[in-house]
């Protein structure tokens, strides 16, 4: 496993240079307590700080209210010692270690928490920038993401030429694209919006261990070019524009909740919304038809908007929830995001 993580490795002599960078790594009480410092010292980095309290192994996960690297709470810790030795940046993995939570420090030094769409968004952008550097990017290689994370992600792909597959929700159909293409494309990376990545065909599921890895890698690299990677987000964002995401859940308990989300999917079906925050809607599409997705069929509907914005709406496959996600672009992103929330909040869902 240690020697196939080498060939992902994209710039080793950035990596010499800044051997120095200091990051904080909990494993929140899981399996990569060894495997992912391991990882990053065998990249060459030096300055690998742990929380020691979150370093047992422990089912019970004493310190935090959930291991999950998706909760700001799981990372309290981590930035309080972050604060305290001076770090960069913190990666914390969840207890399976497949998924990574990022902190980095904002342009007033601040530790500010990182979305899934935006760590993403950072790994594509490095992904994509250095192995056009590197003269490796062609007419064969392509990148994944699923249905419902940041299409900043297609838009970078597009502007490198490189084809972006758009999967359902779950990391194994992003999987089974990179099983299909074997041999006759090469798959540069993909991720999802709930903290998963991956590189690489060596490891088919989202693996944490290789994201850390790349994600130090990218803090090395730019580094090498005078800037942290919060700057590079904004840097993207001044490129692209600016892309914002957020997740509404919305709890339906019991018999009478299933039957209620069954309800509410009926209903959007049969009466799409014609507007999202005050902008046309111009494209719907229904994942329960699969001849026109050329996907696997699935409950799911999605609503596109003239301006570019897009919700998704599923119900959960794990929890009494019926979940709604916002995806906006341009100018006005956090009004737009709040007025999507407020249309979708369950008050007209009936």
């Amino acid at each position: 496993y240690r020697a196939a993580l080498s060939p992902l490795f994209l710039s080793p002599d950035a990596v010499k240079r800044y051997s120095d960078i200091t990051f904080v790594y909990p494993p929140l009480h899981g399996t990569g307590v060894k495997i992912v410092p391991e990882a990053l010292r065998l990249m060459g980095f030096k300055n690998i700080y742990g929380v020691e309290a979150q370093n047992i192994y422990d089912g019970n996960f004493p310190t935090v209210k959930s291991p999950n690297p998706e909760e700001s709470s799981a990372l309290e810790m981590a930035v309080a010692r972050a604060n305290e030795v001076g770090a960069d940046v913190v990666m914390a993995t969840d207890p399976d270690a497949d998924r990574m939570g990022i902190a980095l420090r904002d342009c007033d030094g601040k530790m500010v928490l990182m979305n899934g769409n935006q760590t993403a968004s950072i790994l594509t952008y490095y992904l994509l920038e250095r192995w056009k550097e590197l003269g490796k990017l062609n007419d064969k290689t392509y990148m994944v993401k699923t249905i419902v994370t940041t299409e900043l992600m297609a838009a970078m792909a597009k502007a490198y030429g490189v084809k972006m597959y758009n999967v359902l929700t779950g990391f194994k159909y992003i999987a089974e694209v990179v099983r299909e293409h074997e041999g006759k494309e090469l798959f540069i990376g993909g991720g999802e919006e709930s903290y998963g990545f991956n590189a690489g065909e060596y490891v088919r599921d989202k693996d944490a261990v290789i994201a850390c890895s790349l994600f130090a890698e990218c803090t090395a690299w730019c580094a090498s070019q005078g800037k942290t990677p919060f700057q590079l987000l904004q840097e993207i964002y001044r490129q692209y524009g600016l892309y914002k995401e957020s997740l509404l859940s919305l709890t339906k308990i019991g018999k009478a909740g299933v039957e209620e989300i069954q309800a509410i999917m009926k209903s959007f079906r049969n009466n799409p919304p014609t507007e999202l925050a005050a902008s046309p809607v111009i494209k719907v599409v229904d994942y329960l038809e699969p001849e026109k997705t050329k996907l696997p069929k699935s409950d799911v509907l999605q609503f596109f908007s003239k301006d570019g914005s897009v919700v998704s709406v599923r119900p959960s496959g794990t929890e009494p929830k019926i979940k709604f996600y916002f995806g906006v672009h341009g100018e006005g992103c956090d009004e737009k995001i709040e007025a999507l929330r407020a249309q979708f909040s369950g008050k007209d869902l009936k």
